[in-house]
């Protein structure tokens, strides 16, 4: 049977790469990269290009990635901020924010890096011994925690939004709420690739040197 990695990179390879807004402290803002993933390595990687209309013919700049990370146990959420914006949390701590064209779009590259996020970490739950399965396991269900819990402050983000008379999405009350909605899911998140990246390194120190 077709695994879910192949099935969606048969299905939708074009979704794996493409042009996507990426926010930088550096600048303080938004700016264009263009993105590719390669799906074999677990490997999201993106380019300097100046934008085009032409999502498959991007002016890239140089040939060399100006970046790039791991996926495997990284968790891939969208955010509350709007339709189109999600992350990437990196299993060594590192965060992307990356904005799509539209929703659609949004929805299909986090679908498509979920994929390969489950395919890379069930290979590599596979090749462990047995204390580092459960430790893959139970990084697993955390990692789908917290996808719901995304999730449920995005939904409490929009009910806030969408409230009529006799209450206002401005009240001060529900403003602070919605803050600390959004900063409690940041945090746990940031917390979740910290204590990710501590067992990668405990992993690395008990592996046998030849």
């Amino acid at each position: 049977m077709e695994s879910n990695l192949s099935r969606i990179l048969n299905m939708n390879r074009h979704q794996l790469s493409g042009q996507l807004y990426k926010y930088t402290n550096v600048m303080k803002g938004w700016q264009y990269r263009w993105f590719t993933v390669d799906a074999q390595a677990g490997l999201l990687s993106y380019y300097l290009c100046e934008p085009t209309n032409d999502d498959s013919n991007p002016n890239i700049v140089g040939n060399a990635p100006r970046g790039q990370v791991h996926l495997a146990g990284a968790v891939i959420c969208p955010s509350d901020e709007d339709s189109k914006t999600f992350t990437v949390n990196c299993a060594s701590g590192d965060m992307m924010k990356l904005r799509a064209g539209d929703a659609r779009a949004r929805q299909e590259w986090v679908d498509g890096l979920r994929a390969i996020v489950e395919s890379h970490s069930n290979t590599t739950a596979s090749l462990a011994p047995r204390d580092q399965l459960a430790a893959h396991d139970a990084f697993g269900a955390a990692r789908q925690q917290m996808q719901q819990c995304e999730l449920s402050n995005a939904a409490l983000a929009r009910a806030i939004e969408n409230l009529t008379s006799p209450l206002s999405p401005t009240d001060p009350d529900l403003l602070m709420l919605k803050a600390l909605s959004a900063a409690n899911t940041h945090c746990l998140l940031q917390c979740l690739g910290l204590l990710q990246r501590h067992n990668e390194l405990a992993d690395a120190r008990l592996e046998p040197t030849f």
